[in-house]
């Protein structure tokens, strides 16, 4: 782990963000993030929002929920955790949202799926288990999980689900 959370982190503060425009911005980022995923929009502009994203977390830091509010943080999250195309930039955004989870202002769920996205991109087992691995046997399996029988507890330390009950969600599409 690239960080230890012993805990849920502290509840994020509901501050008004020090910068709204940039609140704006990121939300309206997700919800195109979003509308490709759902193919609402048939394009992938993931390259360019990582871009955009890249240039605010160098002139401003991460954006955490000081600066941008909690759903503003959690945009970026979104945008940094499907920025597949550059795990180098994942992993530095993992060690900038480490800081924040430890400050209160990014949220400890967040941070887990970025972990293990940023481990299964780097050909190395998950921690969390968040990363969705297919199906076998009619259910649905998560990707190669680092010390299985700890699981359980480290979803718990940050606020996750059971793990059956995170991959009963998509056991829709094993039943296909």
């Amino acid at each position: 782990m690239l960080c230890e959370v012993h805990d849920v982190a502290p509840q994020q503060r509901r501050e008004t963000p020090t910068e709204p425009g940039l609140r704006r911005e990121l939300l309206e980022m997700a919800e195109a993030d979003q509308a490709e995923r759902t193919g609402e929009a048939n394009t992938n502009n993931d390259v360019r929002r990582t871009d955009r994203l890249r240039d605010i977390v160098n002139r401003h830091g991460w954006p955490d929920a000081r600066l941008v509010g909690v759903d503003g943080a959690s945009a970026a999250w979104l945008i940094a955790q499907h920025a597949d195309h550059d795990v180098a930039f994942q992993r530095r955004v993992l060690g900038l949202m480490c800081v924040a989870v430890a400050a209160g202002t990014a949220d400890a769920t967040e941070l887990a799926y970025l972990e293990d996205r940023v481990a299964v991109n780097s050909g190395r087992p998950q921690i969390y288990g968040t990363q969705f691995g297919g199906c076998e046997d009619g259910r649905s399996v998560p990707r190669p999980i680092a010390d299985e029988a700890g699981v359980h507890e480290r979803r718990a330390k940050v606020g996750l689900q059971p793990l059956e009950e995170y991959l009963a969600q998509f056991q829709d599409a094993c039943d296909e």
